[in-house]
């Protein structure tokens, strides 16, 4: 997610008039209010409103100056465009529902979706993805999940997100590791992080092997990645009930406890953020790392500042004995449609556009985010850039948290528990039987 820095609304409204009417294959979708059956799109003409999430400046002036102004050369539609601070979107649109004037369109992360749902704010989009080309549904596939409420559409993502491991192939080479074959399995890169790591007289690590974010929030996406790479899964199949106090989850939070913990330990700085410090204080950049979990625009940042520094990426490891490695990720911020706009056509067309192949790499390229297509592999912008390559290719192993009701509140029930067990308070049984007691009981107050 977008860092939040500034507390501020922008607000920039563009209405360029069409000279020709332009109609987008397959745009037709639903007509307005009923979600099911498709409708005529208005091809010149029309008013919408779109919030977008963050405040980036570089985002709001592609989208403001050159996305929006496309789009209504294109269809002689007028869009209203406002840029919310993260830390303030939600306020603002419970505030713009609650007195009838939210947007016709807004973005927001996949871990909010579930509340809209359940408060039916937002309108089910499923029927409209079906009017996509098999080819483009397909294409999308990886990331359209992470928009599903029990299997139905409700956010369109405009990017993909998640983390990798990040690893100084330099080290490797000296601490007679093979770079060119990093370690597949968690208990490889276990192996590999003791060889890496050095320490010092007093037998202090003063170069990490191995940093997985062990901060808050940031742990629990780690134990998670790990659970999923263990064959294990978060919540049940139904969604109605922990399901991470398992075998394989107490096996993937012993692991996790054991990098930080013990004589054997791998890892310094337990519940240090090193995820959002500068690329310049990196520990992979100062050499207090030889491998770390990344986002893909941290390794963007850090590759540009440190051209000389031979930095790869790994695909997502799995446990031995599980079929495949996961990695948390998947969709990234995108669009939803108002369920109460009188304009849905239109909205549907705007989030079309946005979603277009060469729209959603331009938007990604200028944002510099990973696209959330997979024939994104073949353009130039993700050709030229081994980090993104490796992010598209690793799509399809990114999975999104639970999209239910109440799971920020999840999220963070889970993270204290877990924070117990990294700090050798409570065992990894224990924490894990406690927190999926403490989750039933907020799965079950939300329905």
């Amino acid at each position: 997610m977008q860092a939040m820095k500034r507390h501020r609304l922008f607000t920039g409204t563009v209405t360029i008039a069409a000279v020709s009417a332009f109609v987008l294959a397959g745009c037709a979708g639903p007509t307005a209010g009923s979600g099911t059956s498709p409708g005529a799109v208005p091809t010149e003409g029309g008013k919408i409103s779109v919030w977008f999430p963050g405040t980036d400046p570089t985002e709001i002036a592609l989208v403001t100056k050159k996305i929006v102004p496309n789009f209504e050369k294109a269809t002689g539609a007028q869009v209203s465009v406002t840029y919310v601070d993260w830390s303030n979107i939600s306020t603002k649109l419970n505030a713009a529902f609650a007195a009838g004037t939210a947007p016709d369109v807004f973005g927001h992360g996949p871990a909010a979706v579930a509340d809209f749902v359940t408060n039916k704010r937002v309108e089910p989009l499923t029927n409209y993805i079906q009017q996509l080309s098999e080819k483009d549904r397909s294409d999308m596939s990886s990331a359209l999940q992470g928009g599903q409420v029990n299997g139905v559409q409700y956010l369109v993502p405009l990017s993909m997100q998640g983390s990798l491991i990040m690893y100084n192939a330099a080290d490797f080479t000296a601490a007679g590791l093979d770079p060119n074959k990093p370690p597949t399995t968690w208990e490889g890169v276990r192996a590999a992080a003791k060889q890496l790591t050095k320490r010092d007289a007093s037998g202090a690590i003063t170069r990490s092997g191995l940093l997985l974010p062990s901060q808050p929030i940031g742990r629990q996406q780690t134990f998670a990645a790990l659970l999923l790479s263990n064959g294990g899964t978060q919540l049940n199949k139904e969604q109605t009930a922990a399901a991470f106090d398992s075998q394989q989850g107490v096996a993937a939070l012993d692991y996790f406890t054991s990098l930080f913990n013990g004589p054997d330990a791998v890892s310094a700085g337990l519940g240090a953020n090193y995820i959002n410090t500068p690329t310049a204080q990196q520990p992979i950049v100062l050499g207090t790392a030889s491998m770390e979990f990344q986002t893909p625009n941290g390794m963007q940042q850090i590759v540009a500042a440190n051209p000389k520094m031979d930095l790869r990426v790994m695909m997502p490891p799995k446990f031995e004995g599980a079929d495949k490695g996961y990695a948390m990720g998947g969709a990234g911020p995108g669009l939803m449609i108002n369920a109460d706009s009188k304009h849905k056509a239109l909205a549907w067309k705007f989030i079309q556009y946005m979603i277009a192949p060469d729209t959603s790499v331009e938007y990604t390229q200028g944002i510099g985010a990973v696209p959330p297509r997979s024939s994104a592999a073949e353009t130039s912008y993700v050709k030229n850039s081994p980090i993104l390559k490796a992010f598209v290719k690793a799509a399809p192993q990114f999975v999104p948290n639970p999209n239910v009701p109440g799971w920020v509140q999840i999220r963070d029930t889970m993270d204290k528990f877990l924070e117990q067990a990294l700090n050798k308070k409570m065992s990894s049984k224990d924490a894990l039987t406690q927190a999926a007691a403490a989750v039933d009981k907020i799965l079950k107050a939300n329905g």
